[in-house]
């Protein structure tokens, strides 16, 4: 395989190379599975050092973008992006913003609402039995009295990924990990003191229904009002922890 780089310049040249290869990635000169070239030759082409090049190699294999195989047939090769791997990333990635305050409680409840409503729509036309036991099943967790905070939590957004999953749409889903996997459980772990759960399950039944019914305007409409209960909680539990904070 003949591929050609950019040249690079004296400073930083482990960042470069890895960015070189990073973009022929990108632009698809190198493609998922394919062989890169060997240390040695990609010290000559770059007109670097081989430990300058292992150094980039280790980069890129930081950003999943690469992986090695022993062997004879060994190497360095592009790594097949897995849905899997982008979600866990991008979930961690939006923790980290949510928990260090980048957005306020009224972009969270907007952006969940919106999008989780074009889920909605798009689970009324496409849900299968399955996704609609998978619903089932997460709120028959949820009635469970013994269930701790925590579970309860975990429950709640098992329900909400089910309604994702039943949108049947792969870049949709890597869209909503942000909201599934970062905003939900921030949300729970503000209002769980305040939180009824009856109230909760509520909701969540009609949503339920709704989408058993393949009615989008009526589970857009059991949407905000689970929202709009959630921020009259949210607003409870700010009450109460601003009473307890000393004058």
């Amino acid at each position: 395989m003949s591929v050609k780089f950019g040249q690079v310049v004296t400073v930083g040249l482990a960042r470069q190379v890895a960015d070189e290869i990073h973009a022929a990635i990108l632009d698809g000169r190198l493609k998922a599975d394919d062989r890169l070239p060997g240390e040695e030759e990609l010290a000559t082409r770059f007109g670097v050092s081989r430990p300058t090049v292992r150094e980039a190699l280790k980069r890129l294999a930081a950003l999943n973008l690469i992986h090695s195989r022993r062997g004879p047939t060994g190497g360095n090769f592009v790594k097949r992006p897995e849905l899997e791997e982008l979600v866990e990333t991008q979930a961690t990635s939006a923790m980290l913003m949510v928990g260090m305050g980048a957005f306020d409680i009224d972009e969270l409840i907007e952006a969940r609402l919106e999008t989780e409503a074009l889920c909605l729509e798009r689970a009324c036309d496409l849900r299968t039995e399955e996704d609609l036991a998978a619903m089932r099943a997460a709120l028959a967790r949820q009635a469970d009295p013994t269930l701790l905070d925590t579970e309860f939590c975990a429950a709640d957004v098992g329900f909400h990924r089910a309604i994702v999953e039943a949108a049947h749409n792969a870049p949709l889903r890597l869209m909503m990990t942000t909201v599934i996997e970062s905003f939900i459980p921030l949300l729970n772990m503000i209002v769980v003191g305040q939180r009824n759960r009856a109230d909760t399950l509520a909701h969540q039944q009609n949503l339920l229904e709704a989408v058993e019914a393949r009615d989008a305007q009526r589970a857009r409409l059991a949407l905000e009002r689970l929202l709009s209960h959630l921020t009259d909680t949210y607003a409870a539990a700010q009450r109460a922890r601003d009473a307890k904070r000393p004058v």
